[in-house]
């Protein structure tokens, strides 16, 4: 009766499994230093193209909108207070995990997948190397490291954007903005958005390795375990993200 529950569940304790035996390599050896090396080009530096486009446009269209509401009740210099505390609390962090997990998510589930379809993590078993040791942990790693560091250009980016928009349709004051910016903000909202990255990181790596490593049935295969992959790794975003600002709500009142 309760047959069709049997798949998720085992995928669940696989994938929980896996982010256990990857966080524990971290203190094993060896640690494949130059590996991390080339993921956190490859995740980090590789995306930021994408998230300087996402976080500009973004703010911009915060700014515009928030400026004509604002507008309305004469308080368009507050635009800044809201454009950062949207930035840094929720979109910063929210918008920078989907890019990544659109853009590295899939693509790992990809580069592995088309790798265990032809028997190479096969072959490094046999070889005596824990293709878990070599594959998934440098990725987990380097993505941990590098998606703070992402969401703080976005950040930054998004409330340039939004200064601009605010100069050039509602001419605010540059120092007004950017005042204003600044002092919306206190170390909740900083903790809180870093903090929401470094979790969504483990998402965004540990997932498209699980979907990568499960891959089979040749490139069909390496296809769908791409794209269960990015949608997997965007809805558990969304869902970590409502439950980490519930907390920080209750707990912390912001």
């Amino acid at each position: 009766m309760l047959d069709f529950l049997k798949g998720p569940l085992e995928a669940i304790q696989d994938f929980y499994l896996l982010a256990g035996r990857a966080l524990r390599n971290i203190a094993r050896k060896p640690h494949y230093t130059d590996d991390i090396k080339i993921q956190m080009d490859s995740i980090g530096v590789g995306s930021i193209p994408i998230v300087l486009l996402t976080g500009f446009f973004s703010g911009a269209v915060m700014a515009l909108q928030m400026g004509r509401a604002l507008q309305q009740y004469g308080q368009t210099g507050r635009t800044g207070t809201v454009v950062s505390i949207i930035l840094v609390r929720e979109l910063g962090p929210v918008l920078t995990s989907l890019m990544v997990a659109g853009r590295n998510a899939s693509g790992i589930a990809s580069e592995l997948g088309s790798m265990k379809v032809t028997e190479q993590i096969d072959a490094m078993r046999a070889l005596g190397t824990d293709p878990e040791q070599k594959l998934v942990t440098p990725r987990m790693i380097a993505t941990a490291v590098m998606l703070p560091c992402l969401t703080v250009i976005d950040d930054f980016v998004g409330m340039l954007g939004g200064w601009l928009i605010g100069k050039l349709v509602y001419d605010l004051d540059w120092l007004q903005y950017w005042s204003q910016a600044w002092r919306a903000l206190d170390w909740t909202d900083v903790i809180q958005g870093l903090l929401k990255p470094f979790v969504f990181s483990f998402v965004v790596s540990l997932i498209g390795c699980f979907y990568g490593l499960k891959a089979s049935g040749g490139t069909q295969g390496v296809g769908k375990a791409t794209t269960q992959a990015m949608v997997a790794a965007s809805v558990t975003i969304l869902i970590l993200n409502l439950f980490m600002g519930l907390i920080f709500v209750k707990y912390t009142g912001n």
